[in-house]
């Protein structure tokens, strides 16, 4: 039977006080740390080296918004622009949010707990918006129809192409549920949607509220979208700053205010999402859960997929394919694009494995145990990703000039900018995976004379390794598409599938882009189709 872990001692119940929970009652709140457990230094330590590295780019913004002054920073910041760019980004990373969870929630429910057919293409199609670059997504819609440009194509734009962030983990979360609770609430009369907000929606609070998190984090800092589509946020000030002006102190202190959200984000999603934690701890094994029928629902549901799919992949793909068939720019060089999504492969796998590797101890902090070095270690991992990619180039530049000569404008330097940048994505999600594993295992390890390392290795991984197999896969993809950062830091006559595409839309050669579009959505698939085809 699932049940949630207390925040005592864990004693096993007689057979005879066993029980099926209320579906009406709240979840049990989850040992995430239990009487008399402390942070083992081993997990501080690794933690500490991805929070360090992830405000990298604060130590970098400090310098340059103080070098005259904070009188100077200031009136730069207190000022009435200041405050409409605020309004501005936040206002659209409020309505993305809202429309990701829709998306992500619904479609996740759909794919993983319904009879739906043909479930597994519409989960590797829901993925697959994750290959797409906001900036290609944003040209596609534009130059369809002009009048989107603004708020309203934005939005609609980083909607389409974030949506997976909420998707994914969400997904990963239905498939560890054990379907028990859910069986019993409907066996005591409950229907599928007081069951889906009574028993299941609680149990996806922590994955959906992580993935909003990101959502956030995601449209705070884009640039490419907001500039094709002609809306002024925060990125895009900032980026306007850098390019227009030696000085480097405006474009710092805007970074400032953009850092602060991030902060006030992080902390609000620690809130929102609650201690529960929703483990399986009694004996046997989890079976699968049953697919509901849809019924008269199938062809909606069907619809809603289709209409989403049709969006979020078809609609880019018929573009490419427009540029192709239709644009005179396009020479093919296979040669070419061959070596650029070779090279493409090697720099997101780095940036991945570093990524994942960095995010592990993070996550599993902010699983397991509440102190105040945990809280702030998580959210340290945070900090880099709402600075916009530029500024973190700049920062990873800046550093490695003054005390690592040797490895500026080498491989390196941008693997650990992508770690910097991407980190929130792999942390969100193996915190999500841990907390879903029971902690009484990694108990009865330590019990058993195993060191926190060891515990880490045998009983936490292998637990949370779906959820980690899922954070790795994201930030494969993420790496992928990252444009600002790997312009300013890639090594001297190194490309990849972004460079390359950004150089020739740049120039307005839309159909030389569409090959290493379409190779970057083709290797993208590969990932999605590995992380959808499963179902429980």
């Amino acid at each position: 039977m699932t049940v949630a872990g207390t925040r005592g001692r864990q004693e096993t119940p007689p057979a005879a006080a066993r029980h099926i929970p209320r579906p009406d009652a709240a979840p049990a709140r989850s040992g995430r740390r239990r009487a008399g457990r402390r942070q083992p230094l081993v997990l501080i330590a690794l933690a500490s080296v991805a929070a360090v590295l992830a405000l990298l780019p604060l130590i970098y913004l400090g310098v340059r918004a103080l070098e005259r002054g904070p009188a100077y920073a200031w009136g730069i910041v207190a000022t009435d622009r200041t405050a409409q760019l605020l309004g501005r980004s936040v206002g659209l990373a409020v309505v993305v949010v809202a429309a990701c969870l829709v998306l992500g929630v619904s479609l996740a429910w759909l794919t993983v707990r319904t009879a739906l057919p043909a479930a597994r293409t519409w989960s590797v199609l829901a993925t697959l918006p994750l290959a797409v670059p906001s900036y290609v997504a944003a040209f596609a819609w534009v130059s369809a129809r002009a009048e989107l440009a603004g708020f309203g194509g934005a939005a609609l734009v980083l909607t389409l192409v974030s949506y997976p962030y909420v998707y994914l983990p969400v997904t990963a979360a239905l498939r560890g549920i054990d379907p028990a609770q859910e069986e019993a609430a409907r066996s005591l009369g409950h229907g599928p949607w007081r069951t889906f907000r009574r028993v299941t929606l609680p149990q996806l609070r922590p994955a959906a509220a992580g993935g909003g998190l990101l959502v956030a984090l995601y449209v705070l800092s884009d640039f490419g979208a907001v500039s094709i589509m002609r809306y002024e946020t925060f990125t895009l000030a900032i980026h306007t700053s850098y390019k227009a002006s030696f000085d480097r102190t405006p474009a710092a202190a805007l970074s400032v205010v953009l850092v602060l959200m991030t902060v006030l984000l992080v902390a609000a999603e620690s809130r929102t999402r609650g201690r529960a934690g929703h483990a399986r701890t009694g004996t046997g094994t989890a079976r699968p859960s049953v697919p509901l029928p849809l019924g008269r629902l199938t062809v909606p549901a069907l619809g809603w997929c289709s209409a989403v799919a049709a969006a979020g992949v078809l609609f880019p793909l018929g573009t490419l394919v427009y540029w192709l068939a239709v644009g005179r720019s396009g020479i093919w060089e296979p040669e070419r694009l061959l070596t650029v999504a070779g090279t493409t492969l090697l720099v997101a796998v780095l940036g991945a494995t570093l990524t994942t590797a960095l995010a592990l101890p993070v996550g599993v902090l902010a699983a397991r145990h509440r102190g105040r070095a945990a809280r702030l270690l998580e959210q340290a991992a945070y900090a880099g990703h709402a600075v916009p990619g530029i500024t973190v180039a700049l920062a990873v530049v800046f550093l490695a000039v003054r005390y690592a000569y040797p490895l500026y404008q080498e491989l390196p330097l941008l693997v650990v900018a992508y770690a910097v940048l991407f980190l929130p994505v792999a942390v969100g999600a193996t915190r999500a995976a841990v907390l879903q594993s029971p902690a009484v295992l990694e108990d009865v390890a330590r019990s058993l004379g195993r060191g926190p390392l060891r515990v880490l290795r045998e009983v936490t991984v292998p637990l949370a390794a779906p959820g980690v197999t899922a954070s790795a896969a994201l930030t494969f993809v993420v790496c992928m598409k990252e444009l600002p950062a790997t312009l300013l830091l890639r090594p001297t006559g190194m490309d990849t599938l972004a460079t390359r595409l950004w150089t020739e839309t740049g120039t307005g050669s839309y159909a030389a882009a569409a090959p290493y579009a379409a190779v970057l959505i083709l290797i993208a698939a590969v990932p999605a189709y590995l992380l959808g085809r499963h179902r429980t």
